[in-house]
């Protein structure tokens, strides 16, 4: 089964894809766009080229726990996935991914140019793993 990771921003669209058994998270793609018609019709591409099963979207929690602002716009987006796309989607808490991602780039001496280029795919990459690392080990996950 393969699952496609995404990592939503208020201007790109952070992409990473599993294997297909489901076990291993890679970093795909950065997407820009200006409104979310536009970014679907690009899903739409890649669902259909990757033969996507489910989706794994990120949620930007509140470090308490509670809903934020970006999670709100979150689930507007999920919303028109579940319109656009008949497959699974999957809510992963992605509290601190993006500052996992920092790190990890930091520690391998990319740039503070190219970190910005990549940081959104490496974010998605970290949901996508810890959803599948989740789902293996038998853990519950959040069902959209």
């Amino acid at each position: 089964m393969t699952y496609l990771g995404l990592d939503l921003g208020s201007k790109t669209l952070g992409l990473s894809i599993s294997d297909k058994t489901g076990l291993i998270a890679s970093s795909l793609e950065v997407l820009r766009y200006n409104d979310y018609s536009e970014l679907l019709d690009k899903l739409d591409t890649i669902i259909k080229e990757r033969k996507v099963h489910a989706i794994v979207i990120g949620n930007p929690l509140n470090l308490d726990g509670s809903i934020s602002k970006r999670s709100e716009e979150t689930f507007k987006f999920i919303d028109l996935l579940k319109e656009r796309f008949s497959l699974e989607i999957f809510l992963q808490d992605e509290r601190l991914s993006t500052v996992e991602a920092e790190k990890m780039l930091i520690n391998n001496n990319t740039s503070r140019k190219n970190r910005k280029k990549i940081i959104d795919k490496i974010a998605a990459t970290i949901i996508l793993q810890t959803f599948l690392d989740r789902r293996g080990n038998g853990k519950e996950f959040i069902d959209s």
